[in-house]
């Protein structure tokens, strides 16, 4: 295997352990700690809605819940995505590359959850567990979607300049020749 191929092989999946890193870290947090962080965000939240929205009557208490969940569902959406990338990069595709997908995501927030019980202050919810399993679904779906756009709009381009060469006609490119 040439050094391009590991490459190529090996880098998804070093992306997927350093998010999966990612998650433990921010799962090891105490409560006082993580609570801190999320209602920093929140308050960043918060000023923006207020910016845009000045009259609407939002609070960090009655956001602050909400944007914790997101991050669960959003940070199970981003494992998602790149553990498919990696499945698809080791030849793991269709239906076994989607309950592989899922079953790698569900399992680690299951662990990530159980971890929980060790952190000062925090403990597992099964509601979490399910909040990311519906982002790393979404996750997918997103990575499908995206993957089907981009090979329309190849098979359409290519369509295009094969018709344009049997009229004679050349296609334009960016300096207009």
């Amino acid at each position: 295997m040439s050094y391009y191929r590991k490459i190529k092989f090996c880098l998804p999946w070093i992306i997927v352990l350093l998010w999966m890193l990612l998650i433990f870290k921010l799962s090891a947090q105490p409560a006082s700690h993580s609570d801190q962080l999320s209602r920093g965000v929140t308050a960043v939240v918060v000023e923006t809605v207020k910016q845009i929205t000045p009259v609407t009557d939002v609070t960090v208490d009655r956001l602050d819940h909400i944007v914790r969940k997101n991050a669960h569902f959003f940070i199970y959406l981003m494992l998602a995505i790149w553990v498919f990338n990696a499945l698809l990069r080791s030849r793991i595709t269709g239906i076994k590359g989607f309950f592989l997908t899922m079953a790698i995501c569900v399992l680690y927030a299951m662990s990530d959850e159980f971890h929980q019980v060790f952190v000062p202050g925090r403990g597992p919810a099964v509601k979490d567990v399910l909040i990311d399993s519906a982002g790393a679904l979404v996750g997918i779906g997103i990575y499908k979607l995206t993957a089907l756009a981009i090979k329309i709009r190849k098979r359409e381009r290519t369509s295009w300049c094969r018709n344009a060469r049997k009229k004679g006609t050349r296609p334009i490119t960016k300096s207009g020749s």
